[in-house]
C-alpha cells in the first residue's frame, strides 16, 4: 500500500541544517512492527507516523520512533509533523496559512500553532504536554564528568548544577563552563548508566554561544536510545524551561530564549523556548521553530 512521506529539516529555515525527520502521512494501515522497520529504512534519528485522530475534533494522531524505541513525545517530530500536516491543508486552501492543530501523542493531545511560510517551509510552536518538574539526579559531579570525558571542575557555571527535569521525557541537564568544554565532550558508554540512570539523555548546555542573538548553546547525547548525538532536541528544550526557571530565578511574566544546538555536528539548529512564570512557578511552556521540506515521495510497505 502506498504512503506519502516527507523529509524535513527541523529547527532551521534552510535545507541541510537542523534535525532531519521523516514524516509518513495516512499511516493508519501500519502497525508498530512495520513502523519500526520503516524507521530503520529511513535511517534517520526519528520518524513520525501521522494517523487519523481518535477524537474527531483533533487533527491527527502521531507515533514517533527512533532507531531503538518508540517515544511517547518528542519536540522535533511534533514541529516537523505539524508543518507537514499544515502544508497539506494549505495546499487545498491557500487562505489557511495560519492554523491551530491538536495532535494526539503518547502523553496526550498537544496544541500546535502553525504558520505556513512558503511553498516548502513553515513555523510551528507547540504547548509542552507537561509542565517541567524536577526529578532526582543519579550521578554526582565526578561520575557525570567521567561519562562525558570531562573533569569535574568543568561541570557547572554560576549557580547552575546538574539536574534532572521532565516535560514528558526525562533528561539529565549538565551545565558546563564554556564552548571549549562543550565542544570536547563525548559519551563514554562504560560510565553512562552510572551517571544518568533512568534519565539517560544527557543535555549539556553553557551560556556562551556562537551567535549573539542566542541565549544558550547545547548538545544532547543519548547512546542508550540509539542516538549518539541529536542536532536539536525539542523535548529536552521543554524540560529545560524548568532548569532556567530554577537556577536563574526568573521573575513573574513571559520569558523567551533561543537555544542553539547541532553546531558541532555541522547541523546548526535554533530552538525557541517561551515560558510564563506566575507566583514563582511556571504556568506555561511553549517550544517552537522552523521546518523545511527537503524531499518527498511515496513509500510502498
Amino acid at each position: 500500500m502506498p504512503y506519502p512521506y516527507f523529509i524535513l529539516d527541523v529547527f532551521t529555515e534552510r535545507p541541510l541544517a537542523g534535525n532531519p525527520l521523516a514524516v509518513v502521512l495516512d499511516a493508519d494501515g501500519l502497525d508498530g512492527a512495520q513502523m519500526r522497520a520503516i524507521t530503520a529504512e529511513f535511517n534517520l534519528l526519528q520518524t513520525a507516523f501521522a494517523q487519523p485522530a481518535e477524537n474527531p475534533v483533533h487533527s491527527a494522531r502521531l507515533r514517533i520512533f527512533t532507531p531503538g524505541r518508540e517515544l511517547p513525545f518528542a519536540g522535533h517530530p511534533m514541529v516537523g509533523a505539524a508543518v507537514a500536516l499544515a502544508r497539506r491543508v494549505a495546499a487545498g486552501d491557500p487562505e489557511r496559512r495560519e492554523q491551530v492543530l491538536v495532535i494526539e501523542t503518547g502523553v496526550g493531545p498537544v496544541r500546535c500553532g502553525v504558520f505556513v511560510k512558503g511553498e516548502r517551509s513553515g513555523h510551528a510552536i507547540l504547548d509542552a504536554p507537561e509542565l517541567p518538574r524536577a526529578l532526582a539526579v543519579t550521578g554526582d559531579r565526578e561520575t557525570i564528568a567521567a561519562a562525558l570525558d570531562l573533569v569535574p571542575g568543568e561541570i557547572g557555571f554560576e549557580n547552575h548544577q546538574p539536574s534532572v527535569f521532565t516535560a514528558g521525557l526525562a533528561f539529565t541537564f549538565v551545565p558546563v563552563r564554556d564552548l571549549t568544554v562543550i565542544g570536547r565532550a563525548r559519551p563514554v558508554p562504560a560510565q553512562w548508566s552510572a551517571a544518568f540512570g533512568e534519565a539517560p539523555g544527557a543535555y549539556l548546555y553553557c551560556r556562551q554561544t556562537e551567535s549573539a542573538d542566542h541565549q544558550f548553546h547545547a548538545r544532547m547525547f543519548a547512546p542508550s536510545f540509539g542516538v549518539d548525538e541529536d542536532p536539536a532536541t525539542g523535548g529536552a528544550a521543554a524540560a529545560f524551561a524548568g532548569v532556567v526557571r530554577t537556577f536563574d530565578r526568573l521573575p513573574a511574566g513571559g520569558h523567551r530564549y533561543v537555544v542553539e544546538q547541532g553546531y558541532e555536528m555541522g547541523r546548526p539548529s535554533e530552538l525557541v523556548i517561551e515560558l510564563d512564570v506566575e507566583e514563582g512557578m511556571i504556568s506555561a511552556v511553549r517550544v517552537g521553530g522552523d521546518a523545511v521540506v527537503v524531499a518527498e515521495g511515496t513509500l510502498f510497505a
